[in-house]
């Protein structure tokens, strides 16, 4: 494989992809939203995300989410691949749009702010997806 290949490959990923910590780092720049259901939703997630499930984004889009908005969609986590549908639906519409890779469990589990009806809650970071002492990964 020509590295040439290997570089479009990986500079197209970054371009459409980000992560949680990205998203939590750029967040007051990002139109953030929540493709999963109205259930999974109500059992939390991202604090100032929006919730636009998947099945109504062709019909809602326009009225919720500025048309120059960067928007980043996520789902429950890399097991399900809700976000990437929810993704090709933006971007059908013509919006900036970029998954959220690791989605709401990985946020969770980053011990990023969580919200529910009870209000914002933040669990201690998983030593399997982030650091724990304080240290960035630097990645």
């Amino acid at each position: 494989m020509p590295q040439s290949a290997a570089v479009a490959h990986f500079a197209a990923r970054l371009t459409f992809e980000t992560d949680v910590s990205d998203v939590a780092a750029d967040f007051p720049g990002l139109f953030v939203v929540d493709s999963r259901s109205r259930e999974s939703w109500d059992q939390g997630h991202i604090q100032g995300a929006v919730h636009l499930p998947t099945r109504e984004i062709a019909a809602r889009a326009a009225t919720t989410v500025p048309g120059d908005a960067t928007v980043v969609v996520y789902c429950w986590g890399p097991g399900c691949n809700g976000a990437t549908r929810a993704a090709l639906e933006f971007a059908k519409l013509g919006y900036r749009v970029k998954e959220m890779i690791g989605g709401f469990e990985y946020w969770a589990r980053e011990g990023l702010p969580v919200e529910t009806a009870g209000g914002v809650t933040r669990r201690p970071p998983d030593a399997l997806t982030a650091p724990v002492s304080g240290i960035a990964c630097a990645c």
